[in-house]
């Protein structure tokens, strides 16, 4: 074999670099590119922030609990300061759509299938919320939470 350049050798060459810098794009991508944060798994211990607990089940997964510490200004900033990640129904602004990227397909808000907000004390009885979650101002020590489905409370009692 010659190490003669042929006309298909600038080009393999010129392939090999363009595939080589489209691995380097995709991993540096890959580290830019904005992660969910890890929900810190244990309920928050007295008054030292809001628990948030997102009821997966009716998405294929468990229930999981996070503490997003201090006094988060929001129910949204609770979400999201507990670890999870969330997107809002692009048609309907402020209507929570995904959680942790679940369920996979945004569905339009109906009464059977959607995040619904609660509220309640640690131990104590869950409590629809009558305000959006972007609205509402927990206190530290409250306990959220998110089930998605036709509007049931989470599958727990608060933790």
């Amino acid at each position: 074999m010659s190490d003669t350049p042929t006309p298909a050798r600038p080009a393999r060459r010129t392939l090999g670099s363009i595939a080589a810098a489209a691995a380097l794009t995709a991993g540096l991508l890959g580290v830019c590119a904005v992660q969910a944060p890890q929900a810190r798994a244990a309920a928050c211990g007295g008054t030292t922030g809001v628990t948030v607990v997102v009821d997966f089940t009716a998405v294929g997964g468990g229930i999981q609990t996070g503490c997003a510490p201090g006094d988060p200004a929001s129910g949204l900033a609770a979400l999201t300061g507990a670890g999870f990640s969330y997107a809002f129904h692009p048609r309907y602004p402020g209507f929570v759509c995904t959680i942790n990227a679940l369920p996979t397909a945004c569905t339009n808000p109906t009464g059977s299938a959607y995040w619904s907000y609660w509220h309640a004390q640690h131990g104590g009885p869950w409590s629809y919320s009558t305000l959006g979650a972007g609205s509402y101002d927990p206190a530290p020590g409250d306990v959220e939470g998110w089930p998605f489905g036709a509007g049931a409370q989470p599958g727990t009692t608060a933790p």
